[in-house]
């Protein structure tokens, strides 16, 4: 089992910056891949990005590249979503999820953080 639990969320006005946290415990994370996603009100789930735990080799969803980056502190066992020049159609509930590495399913979720943009 693996448990994430996110943070950081919250209200910033349009250009402004935010910071996510997903804590991560239970079994060791060195085959997984950690997964930001965000679901807006009304629309569907959207991938924003994963980080893989060993090499810390990122994706992110075309939309997202340049604004949103991904990291992890092993030593803190936490993967952070960085958040610039947020815009107000940014303003989501955002999750992180755990993935093993091979599998295309993200079997673990966190509860999710708001974040609104205000224009």
């Amino acid at each position: 089992q693996v448990q994430l639990v996110e943070s950081g969320g919250g209200l910033v006005q349009a250009g402004g910056s935010l910071r996510l946290s997903c804590a991560a415990s239970g079994r060791t994370l060195s085959s997984y891949w950690i997964g930001w996603f965000r679901q807006a009100p009304g629309k569907e789930r959207e991938f924003v990005g994963n980080i893989n735990w060993s090499s810390g080799g990122t994706n992110y969803a075309d939309s997202m590249k340049g604004r949103f980056t991904i990291s992890r502190d092993n030593a803190k066992n936490t993967v952070y979503l960085q958040m610039n020049s947020l815009k107000p159609e940014d303003t989501a509930v955002y999750y992180c999820a755990g993935r093993r590495a091979g599998f295309s399913t993200y079997a673990y979720w966190g509860q999710g953080t708001q974040v609104t943009v205000s224009a």
